[in-house]
């Protein structure tokens, strides 16, 4: 019954009768193996492409983990200090190396004048705490959104939104202050004005060297000017972070679609750890903290509430789709220049 390869007419066309149209599922790697045949050639269903980019990616070895935290902070730094290092411990005895959390997760105030007299600054009492706990943990901390007082605290009565990375042994590897600040109204649902009381940062902060890759840091607003993500990619981001903290108008309308944009277009991991729920009587942010990957699919995604979700990082898969797609040797620069320039010249 069987040939020299171990193939069987019979058992094929029972397998074949036995799959529906586009059946290309857990199923068949299972049978595959038991029956050392290569079965997908025999299914007719499509295959798309972005099946077949996962696929790829989960055939290859053990990859670095991060864990991607959401949390619903209120203007409580001790609540909200307890609350994120249970998920920073959790996702540590799970074995992420880099634990991400989500802008605002010292608190969120009530007013600005609340939040002016919450901040502290980077040598303060609470990054020294979360320095101790990523040491004790042995994880990178993305602390995306810290409320900081810097030296000009005196004379300008304003702060940074900063986004701190701790190392495993507690040290500041970089700190990344908000250029991008958001000033918004939607008439009946949101005003916001965050430059009333945060200077705006000044620079763009170079990709940093992490176990999970070369890691990009942005803020929230940040989001929606591609132009940022594409000069991290450029200087060599393999993992872009976004720590947020959206409203629902916002959110419900360009949460998603902006992080997979972000991830397509630079062809990076995108990573959003994000604020959930209410943060108090004034405020309900949107949450959805998720992962998208390279070719722009949601891997990791948190439900409602807080709490943590994971993926993994899978360089050689970021690697394939860039090499499929090679953006970065199509752009054309020598024209941006120009457009750019002539956009600047026509807004009123």
């Amino acid at each position: 019954m069987y040939g020299p390869r171990g193939q069987s007419e019979g058992v094929l066309l029972a397998v074949r009768r036995s799959l529906k149209r586009g059946s290309l599922c857990a199923p068949l790697p299972r049978l595959s193996a038991v029956l050392r045949l290569p079965l997908h050639r025999f299914c007719a269903g499509p295959r798309s492409p972005l099946g077949s980019h996962q696929a790829m990616a989960a055939s290859l070895g053990p990859k670095p983990l991060v864990a991607v935290g959401q949390v619903t902070s209120t203007p409580d730094k001790e609540q909200n200090f307890s609350g994120c290092a249970a998920l920073v411990r959790a996702a540590a005895r799970r074995g992420a190396c880099l634990v991400f959390l989500p802008e605002g997760f010292d608190y969120i105030g009530r007013d600005s004048a609340q939040t002016l007299s919450l901040a502290e600054s980077l040598d303060g009492d609470l990054m020294a705490r979360y320095s101790t706990l990523a040491r004790d943990c042995g994880v990178w901390l993305s602390l995306g959104g810290f409320h900081e007082r810097r030296a000009d605290w005196p004379s300008t009565q304003r702060i940074y939104n900063c986004h701190v990375l701790l190392d495993p042994t507690g040290r500041l590897a970089a700190a990344y202050r908000k250029t991008h600040l958001c000033d918004v109204e939607l008439e009946g649902r949101v005003t916001m004005k965050e430059s009333s009381f945060t200077n705006p940062g000044t620079e763009i902060v170079p990709p940093i060297s992490t176990p999970a890759g070369m890691l990009g840091l942005s803020i929230c607003y940040d989001l929606r000017f591609p132009e940022i993500s594409l000069a991290l990619r450029h200087a060599g981001a393999e993992i872009l972070t976004y720590p947020s903290a959206f409203t629902f108008p916002t959110g419900s309308a360009h949460w998603e679609v902006l992080l997979r944009a972000r991830a397509i277009e630079t062809q990076c991991y995108v990573v959003a750890a994000a604020q959930t729920g209410r943060n108090h009587e004034g405020r309900v942010s949107y949450g959805h903290t998720l992962v998208a990957d390279p070719w722009g699919a949601v891997v990791a995604q948190c439900s409602e509430g807080p709490g943590l979700c994971y993926a993994e990082i899978d360089l050689e898969y970021l690697r394939r789709v860039r090499r499929e797609i090679p953006v970065q040797s199509h752009r054309r620069a020598d024209l941006y220049g120009t457009v750019g320039l002539q956009a600047a010249l026509s807004v009123p």
